[in-house]
């Protein structure tokens, strides 16, 4: 079930909230670059890490789950929100480049019909980047925060998910190293935890992230049956006919 999208908005007004969406941008940015030119769309709660590309991409647009609500963003100019169900998204096929899903699959009842609609809204060549709580993380066991709610994922199962959805999973790794604590020591060390996590102790991280490619089966070659065409031969004169019957 999902986690009401006000609570999620609260959240990341918290200080750890901010702590843990500026650790885990940092590791969007990273993988994602650049956006330039291409169109983008955030599922889940996607809202607060889609800021990164608002300079750059063509086009943002973000779909938030019916049983999570929804919340205009961005907070200044048109609204780019749309509630769906998450099973049919309001896209047409292969009309995004890269998929943001955050605050989502953890909380779906409907995961292989969403990763269905990911893959045919997304088109050739384009890319899906996924967040979810870590299993083996300490957010995962904390239900203080969005992270300690709903399926919890491994890297390994995520990316076994991702390939039986048709995707490819192309980079695999982690983020949010701070402990989900309100101390202000802790939160203001949350730098140097993330660089010291990412070396030591990526099995421990708050979420997983992986990037996956849309896959395109190649259509097989169909063999050509030889037929069998009936063959004349001449036949000696005065040979003896066979008759039909």
């Amino acid at each position: 079930m999902y986690v009401d999208v006000v609570d999620l908005r609260d959240f990341y007004e918290t200080r750890l909230g901010q702590v843990a969406r500026r650790m885990i941008r940092r590791r969007i940015r990273l993988i994602w670059p650049d956006l330039r030119g291409m169109r983008l769309l955030g599922l889940g709660y996607a809202a607060p890490y889609l800021k990164l590309f608002r300079d750059e991409a063509e086009r943002i647009v973000a779909v938030m789950a019916a049983s999570q609500g929804v919340l205009a963003w961005p907070p200044e100019g048109p609204n780019a929100v749309a509630l769906a169900d998450e099973g049919d998204l309001p896209l047409e096929d292969y009309s995004v480049d890269r998929v943001l899903l955050v605050h989502g699959l953890e909380f779906s009842e409907q995961v292989r019909p969403l990763l269905k609609e990911i893959w045919r809204v997304m088109a050739g060549g384009g890319r899906l980047m996924i967040v979810v709580p870590n299993r083996r993380g300490i957010w995962a066991r904390i239900d203080r925060t969005p992270f300690g709610q709903g399926h919890p994922y491994t890297p390994s199962q995520l990316s076994r998910l991702l390939r039986e959805a048709g995707f490819t999973p192309e980079r695999v790794t982690t983020a949010l190293f701070a402990p989900p604590t309100g101390s202000r020591m802790l939160l203001r060390s949350a730098t140097a935890l993330e660089r010291i996590g990412e070396r030591w102790f990526t099995s421990f991280a708050g979420v997983a992230v992986v990037e996956a490619s849309k896959q395109i089966y190649a259509k097989p070659v169909l063999q050509r049956r030889e037929s069998r065409r009936p063959a004349y031969l001449p036949v000696p004169h005065g040979a003896p006919r066979l008759s039909r019957r």
